[in-house]
């Protein structure tokens, strides 16, 4: 890729390698080799969703990423998975530019990825995590407002990115309700470095998901069929509404508790997790907030009742994870023609706005901000 958008190129583009600061977010079962090396080609940044890959594959998809792009791409995980170390050991192994995650690993874990090079960039829904985050080491801080698919917070984005902006000086890419120019070009003024978007990259022809699946995100054209259900595991998830959502909000907790522990029966073949990993995760679960053994292991164990979509593509008998953004959507388009129309648009809003080529205009901390 030669040369690069002087409206665009902001700090997380030399940070992150990427020619354009959008990247695209470590989607459960979505997020594979194909789709990061289609991102990376383009000009975006992708992380691997290392959560849902089986362990012994792992590597191999790595080094699939590999010989699809030179571009720089980074590996998402979570500490509630059986080899989030053996992650953390392949991410400095392979040289990998950063590592994604929720609930994050310990400082000395940070610690020993930062001393490797590879940039920490967790994701964060409220202020005080963001201030957490960047305490225990995080180079990046994605933030993800109200609008975002999967778990999510109340907050929307409007409100959030302005506070975390505020709160501290790192780098802040954006998500949350962002799908195209208009938004970067938002985001970009707001004074963030960049956006993360999920299910825009879903909804591309590089996805993995099942046609059937993809037609039930086209087909959505309302926000509000795109909701916020506590179901799962006692936490806000926003989904697509479909009858597996409705068949969970109606259970007994007896029925609850046998659809977790049905999941969490699966996952542990799925990853290999022996029986006694798995009820230490659980406990590690139980110990980290209010939440019934059953919600633990549905949280757990989530990827399972996503799965029957996302992978099946039987988008009935699944949950439909998505931001509102795919109501705004309404077509599968390539990667490519993905990040080359946000890019072209967000330029055009930009230069309407009559922004100079350094961003001087919008940048609250311009010493911090890389100019061309």
């Amino acid at each position: 890729m030669s040369g690069h958008s002087s409206l665009l190129y902001t700090r997380l583009c030399p940070l992150l390698g990427s020619r354009y600061p959008i990247v695209q977010t470590a989607m459960g079962w979505v997020a594979d080799a194909r789709l990061v090396a289609a991102t990376g080609n383009a000009g975006g940044f992708g992380f691997l969703a290392g959560a849902t890959i089986v362990p012994e594959q792992l590597e191999a998809e790595i080094l699939k990423v590999k010989s699809l792009t030179d571009a720089p791409f980074g590996l998402n995980f979570h500490m509630f998975q059986p080899n989030a170390m053996e992650a953390v050991e392949l991410a400095i192994k392979h040289r990998l530019r950063a590592v994604s995650y929720g609930r994050g690993p310990d400082a000395a874990t940070i610690r020993r990825l930062k001393n490797a090079g590879v940039l920490c960039m967790p994701t964060v829904g409220a202020v005080k995590h963001a201030v957490k985050a960047v305490q225990m080491g995080a180079d990046i801080v994605t933030i993800q407002g109200g609008e975002g698919g999967g778990h999510t917070g109340a907050v929307p984005t409007s409100i959030l990115l302005p506070q975390v902006l505020d709160a501290i000086q790192v780098p802040v890419v954006a998500a949350g309700g962002f799908f195209d120019g208009r938004g970067l070009a938002a985001a970009l003024a707001y004074g963030a470095d960049g956006v993360a978007m999920g299910t825009r990259f879903l909804m591309s022809a590089e996805s993995p998901v099942p046609a059937a699946t993809l037609q039930r995100y086209v087909e959505v054209h309302d926000p509000a069929a795109i909701r916020v259900s506590h179901a799962i595991d006692g936490l806000p998830q926003r989904m697509i509404d479909n009858p597996y959502l409705a068949r969970l909000e109606s259970a007994t907790p007896r029925l609850r508790l046998l659809i977790a522990l049905r999941a969490a029966w699966q996952w542990r073949r799925h990853t290999g997790m022996k029986t006694t990993q798995m009820l230490t995760t659980a406990i590690k679960a139980l110990r980290s907030g209010d939440i019934s053994f059953a919600q633990t292991l549905m949280a757990a164990n989530a990827p399972v009742l996503i799965q029957r979509a996302m992978v099946d593509g039987i988008p009935d008998e699944g949950v439909l994870p998505s931001g509102q953004a795919a109501a705004a959507i309404g077509r599968i388009d390539s990667v490519q023609q993905v990040i080359e129309n946000i890019v072209a648009r967000a330029e055009q809003r930009l230069a309407e706005m009559g922004m100079n080529r350094e961003r001087g205009s919008v940048a609250p901390q311009e010493s911090e901000k890389v100019n061309t």
